[in-house]
């Protein structure tokens, strides 16, 4: 046998070992989420669980949450995703009615309260959050700060606000629902909480097209002061050194629980189902209480690991949020048609 033969035949035996080797080993594993919550606590999360699991592929798309659940609509014969993490509990729940969602009950599932998830399993609340009245603090002065919702209808505030446009917003959905539902509880109709948004659009500088926006806006002075949630409110002060401040109404603040579900037909769903464990456990939801201030509803939770103002009693205002997952639609309609920009 020849030299080049010998060698040949070495050759054959390494590659054979080596795919061996490579088809003895675990296989990839993929994972795709929807989401809403940002680069930096994506990021953050994927390259942890990633420590944990390293042969797992995890990808993401950050989207608003009305977006993702346009997109999990035309994707329901086919789905892409895996895992949603994110979306207000109307918007999780009306999901759930389409048929978009797959039961699962997480590990924790007797932690929460039966107003923070679904009565099938299709969503669970991981955290809580609340809106507030935010305001540039280097324009306005604490003692000058509107104290209440009613407040920010001030004509002192004529073209000093500014509103992130509510149609794809959760937060804003939640905070135009809740204004017109404070009337429409006594009198059955939502046109006296038409009249308050046309009060308040009178009042308006801009209505802005994302969160980020807003808060920049908010930052140099283009307007004064806003209506949005109160984690966001915290990154954008704390973290990036914005000149915030915030007041919790004082007749009550409408406060949604932020979830997370597997997409029904996800081509992985057992990935999915062990990422969603991961998010979920004491200790990441304190990292998120701790670095992006997300307050968590899981009821076992040491508190006292919480930064201090989660721990602060407010006044949460009762809201018939089945009436505004039914009927916002239609309102926010009214309002885009009939209300924005016409009361200048």
């Amino acid at each position: 046998m020849s030299l080049k033969t010998v060698l040949a035949l070495i050759l054959l035996c390494l590659l054979a070992v080596v795919s061996c080797n490579r088809s003895s080993g675990p296989a990839a594993s993929k994972l795709l989420i929807y989401t809403p919550h940002g680069q930096a606590q994506l990021r953050d999360f994927i390259a942890r669980y990633q420590q944990q699991y390293p042969n797992t592929d995890v990808q993401f798309l950050d989207m608003g949450s009305r977006e993702i659940l346009e997109r999990v609509r035309a994707e329901r014969n086919r789905p892409q995703a895996d895992l949603w993490w994110g979306a207000a509990h109307t918007t999780f729940q009306t999901a759930a009615d389409e048929n978009l969602l797959a039961s699962y009950r997480p590990s924790w599932s007797d932690k929460v309260a039966a107003s923070t998830h679904d009565p099938q399993g299709r969503w669970y609340g991981v955290y809580e959050t609340p809106e507030v009245i935010v305001y540039n603090n280097e324009a306005v002065r604490p003692e000058d700060a509107p104290r209440d919702w009613d407040d920010v209808l001030d004509p002192k505030w004529r073209d000093k606000i500014l509103i992130r446009n509510p149609n794809p917003s959760d937060s804003m959905r939640a905070i135009f629902g809740a204004m017109i539902w404070r009337f429409h509880k006594d009198t059955g109709s939502p046109e006296k909480g038409y009249d308050w948004l046309r009060r308040l659009d009178a009042n308006v500088h801009e209505y802005t097209a994302d969160g980020t926006l807003l808060m920049q806006k908010l930052a140099r002075r283009e307007g004064l002061l806003s209506l949005w949630n109160l984690p966001d409110v915290w990154i954008y002060k704390e973290q990036r050194g914005f000149p915030l401040a915030y007041v919790i109404p004082a007749s009550g603040t409408p406060v949604i629980s932020d979830g997370i579900a597997v997409v029904r037909g996800a081509p992985n769903e057992a990935e999915a189902q062990r990422f969603y464990e991961f998010a979920t456990t004491p200790e990441n939801l304190v990292l998120a209480a701790r670095t992006y201030y997300r307050v968590p509803v899981r009821t076992d939770i040491d508190r006292s690991h919480l930064p201090g103002w989660m721990n602060e009693p407010f006044n949460r205002m009762p809201v018939d949020w089945e009436l505004l997952r039914n009927q916002g639609n239609d309102w926010l309609r009214y309002w885009d048609t009939e209300i924005r920009g016409r009361s200048k």
